[in-house]
């Protein structure tokens, strides 16, 4: 089990070095749940693997230093009947995450989440040049969304696809699978009739790319192209720590986060946090001055607008497309 998270304030309380830290693992039905010393860790939702084997890890190291170095365990005790009434309360700290493909926990139900796709119809969704969903160019087959390749061209095939209805402060979250070389995006305060001409329609973009193999990662400014940045205005960084983007890799999945309360707004991939701004700054308008969206009007300023998925002429698939509004 990989620890996914612990609050900031008490992590450096988590771990005692050279003492006994007492670990507990709840893993019943699809939640799995960890705690360090008392202190929650991880609160997973993930039906991927019924049952398996626990494990101790003998580690790798790449550091002669660190030759000889012992670990402990002790105390190892594991129960399989009557669990519910032994369940640790969830923290308040500890957010649920969930790899539940197409489908809500009751938590998010609570919370106020819904689907934007069924992950079988397209209700929900039209052409954003159309009046209904594009008849060629999109497929949704085994809970995937998935656009399909047309040599990379902008909006040629099935053309972009958007919500039918419009959006202002929300937190969206959308699985999506990039193959190699492929280039997307999710856009959102989308404007569909703004741009009459060809080409994609115009909105907010966080970038779907692939890093190393797509020309676009090398070109803007300062990477501001590249995977999970708001797209020709602010590059992707990791604000946890200097590791890198926390990216999964092609053909993959990775999860998008947008969170928009009124001008502010942050994209997240893979729960890390990589862009942050104000639409309604004076250091936004700056930078959409100095970009491709120069000559568009109010550009990523309107009240509301649709979520758009991006047809860019490569291979990109989506699933547990989800929204919350406050």
């Amino acid at each position: 089990m990989v620890i996914s998270f612990v609050e900031k304030r008490k992590r450096t309380k988590c771990i005692q070095t050279r003492e006994w830290n007492h670990y507990r693992i709840e893993a019943i039905g699809n939640n799995i749940r960890t705690w360090i010393n008392g202190i929650q860790c991880a609160n997973l939702v993930d039906d991927a693997t019924a049952k398996g084997f626990i494990a101790f890890q003998v580690h790798s190291i790449h550091d002669a230093s660190l030759e000889g170095k012992i670990v402990k365990w002790k105390n190892i005790r594991i129960k399989t009947t009557d669990l519910d009434k032994e369940r640790k309360e969830v923290a308040v700290y500890a957010p649920e995450i969930s790899y539940l493909q197409n489908q809500l926990t009751s938590d998010e139900v609570r919370k106020g989440w819904r689907l934007l796709w069924d992950g079988k119809t397209t209700e929900g969704w039209r052409g954003a040049k159309l009046d209904d969903f594009p008849e060629k160019g999109w497929v949704m087959e085994d809970g995937e969304l998935s656009v399909l390749s047309s040599d990379g061209a902008e909006s040629r095939n099935g053309g972009d696809i958007v919500t039918t209805a419009a959006f202002s402060n929300f937190e969206l979250s959308i699985d999506f699978k990039l193959t190699k070389g492929a280039n997307s995006g999710i856009k959102y305060f989308v404007d569909p009739g703004l741009n009459k001409g060809q080409g994609s329609a115009i909105g907010l973009e966080f970038q779907v790319l692939d890093d190393k193999e797509h020309p676009d990662a090398k070109m803007g400014k300062n990477g501001n192209r590249t995977v999970g940045s708001l797209y020709d205005l602010i590059r992707a960084e990791n604000f946890e720590n200097s590791r890198g983007k926390n990216f999964n890799g092609v053909d993959k999945w990775n999860n998008a986060r947008i969170v928009v309360r009124g001008g502010h707004v942050e994209h997240w991939l893979n729960n890390v946090k990589v862009v942050e701004y104000d639409r309604f700054s004076q250091a936004f308008k700056a930078l959409v001055e100095k970009s491709k969206y120069e000559k568009w009007e109010n550009f990523g300023t309107i009240p509301a607008g649709k979520i758009l998925l991006q047809d860019h002429g490569d291979h990109v698939s989506f699933r547990s497309i989800k929204i919350r509004e406050f």
